[in-house]
C-alpha cells in the first residue's frame, strides 16, 4: 500500500489520532491480558486435571493391595470407572513412553513416591489421537496397567514453562510503552516544531513560513502562527521603512540650513549652529544605517577571519588607535562580509572610544568561532551590558554627543550580525575593561 493511501487513512485530527492510538493500545493490552489468562487458566486446570488423576491411580493401587488375587479379578472393571481403565497385565512392546517433561509425571511422583511408574502413549483404533497409559506394579509384584481415556489429546502437552509467559508479559509492557511514546511523540512534535519556529522567528523574521501539513490543530495553530509571522514582518517593514524616510528627508533641510549658516556674521555663532547640524547629520546617517541593518539581504559568501581581523587593525592603525590582533588568528565563516565587517569596526570603534587599546582574539567553538574584543576601560554597570544594546540607548557617561555618539553603534552591530545567524554580548572582564564576544557559525 503507497504512503498516500497510508495517509488518507489515518484520521485528520490530532484528538482522533491519539483516541485511535488508546483504542489500539487498549485492545492490544486486552488481547494479551485475555491470552495470558487464557494460557494460565488452561495450564493450571490442567495441573490440577494431572494431580487428580495421580491421586485416583495411587488409591486404585492401594485397594488392590488389600485384595486377594481373586478379589481382584472380581473388582477390577468397577475400580476407576469413572476416568480409568484398569487392567492386571503388563504393557505391550510397542508403546511408545511419555514424553519426560509431561506434567503427569511429576503428579504421579509426588501422588506415589515409594511406587514406581512408567507411562507411555499408545494408540486408539478409535480415535486419531494417541492415548495416556500407565504402568506399575502392586506390592506382591502384580502389573497394573492403568490407561486414561477421558483425557482429551490436547492436555498431554502442556508442561509448567514460565518463559512464554514472561516472554508474553515482556511483550505486552514493551508493546504498551511503545504505543506510549507514539502517542506522546504525536502530540509533542508539534509543539517542538512550534518552539523551534518561534526561536527562528526571534532570530530572523523574514524566515520560511511553517509547514501547516499534520493534524487538523496542528494546521490552525501552524497557520495562526504564519500570520502572526506575516504581521511582525510588515511591522518591522514599515518601521523601517519610516526610520528611512525622515533619515532620508532630513539631510535636505539641514543641508540648507547649513547654507544659510554661512550667512551668520558671528564667527562663534556660526560654530555653533555647524556644530549642530553636524550632530543632526550624524545622526540622520545612524539612522539610516540602522534601518539598513534591519534589511540587510546581501548573499553571504565565505569569509576568512584571520584576513579581515589583520586589515580591520591595520586601519585602526592608520587612525592612531591601539589595536593588537594575532598575526596567526585563522578562521572561515559564511557570511555577509560588508556587514560583518561594519559590525566589528563599531566594537573596536568603541573599545577605542571607551578604553584607549583594544585586544582582539579569535577562538574555535563547537559550531564556529568566537571574537572577542577586549578594551581598557571602566567597563560597564551590569544592570546595562543589555542595555547598550537598545537604539538610542546611552550610557551616563557618554550623554555628550562628541563622546558617547547617537547610540545606535551597537544596536546596529547587533542586527548585522542576527542578518546571519551571529551574536555579540557584553561582560566585564576579570581584569578590568569590557569584553565584547561575537558569535559566528562556520556554517
Amino acid at each position: 500500500m503507497r504512503l498516500p493511501v497510508l495517509r488518507r487513512l489515518v484520521p485528520p485530527s490530532l484528538f482522533a489520532r491519539l483516541m485511535l492510538i488508546w483504542l489500539g493500545g487498549m485492545a492490544l493490552v486486552l488481547a494479551v491480558s485475555l491470552a495470558l489468562f487464557i494460557g494460565e487458566r488452561e495450564r493450571i486446570g490442567t495441573t490440577a486435571l494431572f494431580e487428580g488423576v495421580a491421586q485416583e491411580i495411587a488409591a486404585a493401587a492401594d485397594l488392590l493391595d488389600s485384595m486377594s488375587p481373586p478379589e481382584r479379578e472380581r473388582w477390577i472393571d468397577e475400580i476407576g470407572r469413572r476416568r480409568l481403565r484398569l487392567s492386571l497385565r503388563p504393557p505391550r512392546d510397542h508403546l511408545r513412553p511419555l514424553a519426560a517433561d509431561h506434567p503427569l509425571h511429576t503428579a504421579m511422583r509426588t501422588a506415589m513416591p515409594q511406587r514406581p511408574a512408567t507411562l507411555y502413549t499408545h494408540p486408539r483404533d478409535d480415535r486419531p489421537h494417541p492415548g495416556l497409559l500407565v504402568a506399575l506394579p502392586l506390592a506382591d509384584g502384580t502389573p497394573l496397567q492403568v490407561r486414561l481415556p477421558g483425557i482429551p489429546p490436547a492436555l498431554h502437552r502442556v508442561p509448567h514453562q514460565p518463559g512464554p509467559f514472561f516472554a508474553a508479559l515482556a511483550a505486552l509492557v514493551l508493546g504498551v510503552g511503545l504505543l506510549t511514546w507514539v502517542a506522546v511523540r504525536i502530540a509533542t512534535r508539534p509543539l517542538s516544531r512550534m518552539a523551534a519556529a518561534a526561536r527562528a522567528l526571534g532570530e530572523d523574521p523574514g524566515r520560511e513560513p511553517m509547514d501547516t501539513a499534520g493534524p487538523t490543530e496542528v494546521a490552525q495553530a501552524a497557520a495562526a502562527f504564519n500570520q502572526m509571522q506575516r504581521r511582525i514582518v510588515e511591522h518591522v517593514t514599515e518601521r523601517t521603512r519610516i526610520l528611512a524616510a525622515i533619515s532620508h528627508d532630513l539631510q535636505t533641510p539641514i543641508t540648507r540650513l547649513r547654507l544659510r549658516a554661512e550667512l551668520v556674521d558671528d564667527d562663534a555663532l556660526r560654530a555653533r549652529i555647524q556644530s549642530d547640524l553636524d550632530a543632526m547629520q550624524g545622526l540622520v546617517k545612524e539612522g539610516l544605517a540602522y534601518a539598513r541593518s534591519l534589511d540587510e539581504r546581501s548573499p553571504s559568501q565565505a569569509i576568512e577571519l584571520g584576513p579581515l581581523l589583520q586589515a580591520l587593525a591595520q586601519d585602526a592603525q592608520d587612525m592612531g588607535w591601539t589595536v593588537r590582533v594575532p598575526e596567526d588568528a585563522q578562521g572561515r565563516v559564511l557570511g555577509r562580509p560588508s556587514a560583518l565587517r561594519r559590525a566589528l569596526w563599531n566594537l573596536i570603534e568603541n573599545g577605542v572610544k571607551f578604553g584607549g587599546e583594544v585586544d582582539v582574539e579569535l577562538a574555535a567553538t563547537a559550531d564556529g568561532f568566537d571574537i572577542r574584543i577586549r578594551d581598557h576601560g571602566p567597563g560597564l554597570a551590569e544592570d546595562e551590558l543589555e542595555k547598550v544594546f537598545e537604539p538610542f540607548y546611552r550610557t551616563e557617561s557618554s550623554r555628550n554627543r562628541e563622546t558617547g555618539g547617537t547610540g545606535l553603534g551597537l544596536a546596529i552591530t547587533r542586527n548585522l550580525l542576527r542578518s546571519q545567524n551571529g551574536e555579540v554580548s557584553l561582560r566585564n572582564h576579570p581584569a578590568g575593561g569590557l569584553l565584547a564576544t561575537v558569535s559566528l557559525r562556520a556554517r
